[in-house]
């Protein structure tokens, strides 16, 4: 879960919700500079956060009972085992840009479990199992990874509510093209992105969250009943040339 404590209570969106957030930041890409096997790097975008565990016990909440960030969790070997095999059901290429995304998320943390180094170390086999599979480069295959990892940053940065006030900038990561992009707010409260990587003039992103007026939870299970309970809110974002 993506996580915001407000005046109201905790805003949360599920991570799902966030990867197809991430999705409607990448299908206006300009063409000339869309990764190989375009559909399947969607799909892998829009799911790259799915698998989550499931609401039981306490799975999804901090020790004094607050809604979990996901910047909390440790990592889970459920969660990025189930993330892959899902993926890999669709396509090996599904699958390579998921890896990757574990790889991206992990490697830094090798060295503190054995689970987790097993774990990384298949994710190198399999990467260039798959790549060879699909007789592309590690380059190929890494340009496509920095185009899903910057929409998953754009996306987080809106999640999060990151992008400053009074038109200041804020970088939201290098794009595959070895190029720095810029999100900035108008006046008018619509979002810029310098320079403008798209191929249309605009367009509108939108995001389903809850507020939860309760601040603490016994379990998962009231945790969940509270989330289906609380009213569908959207936050919609006009993001401009």
């Amino acid at each position: 879960m993506i996580v915001r404590l407000v005046d109201a209570g905790w805003e949360v969106a599920h991570q799902p919700a966030h990867g197809l957030l991430a999705f409607q930041l990448a299908m206006h890409w300009h063409p000339d500079k869309r990764p190989q096997h375009w559909p399947e790097t969607l799909i892998a975008l829009t799911e790259h956060d799915d698998g989550q565990s499931p609401y039981e016990g306490r799975n999804h909440l901090t020790e004094a009972g607050a809604p979990l960030h996901f910047q909390v969790l440790e990592f889970s070997n459920y969660q990025s085992k189930t993330m892959i095999e899902v993926a890999l059901q669709k396509s090996r290429w599904n699958a390579l840009m998921v890896s990757m995304h574990a790889s991206f998320l992990y490697e830094e943390k090798r060295g503190q479990s054995p689970e987790l180094d097993e774990f990384l170390d298949q994710q190198k086999q399999n990467q260039q199992s798959w790549r060879r599979q699909y007789s592309v480069s590690k380059a190929v295959a890494q340009y496509a990874y920095d185009f899903v990892q910057w929409c998953d940053a754009f996306s987080l940065i809106l999640c999060m509510n990151q992008v400053p006030p009074e038109g200041r900038r804020l970088e939201i990561s290098t794009g595959p093209d070895g190029i720095a992009y810029y999100v900035f707010e108008r006046k008018d409260g619509s979002l810029g992105v310098d320079p403008w990587p798209y191929n249309v003039p605009e367009f509108t992103a939108r995001i389903e969250f809850n507020t939860l007026h309760q601040l603490m939870f016994a379990d998962d299970k009231e945790l969940y009943n509270a989330l289906q309970q609380a009213p569908v809110q959207v936050r919609e974002w006009s993001i401009k040339e």
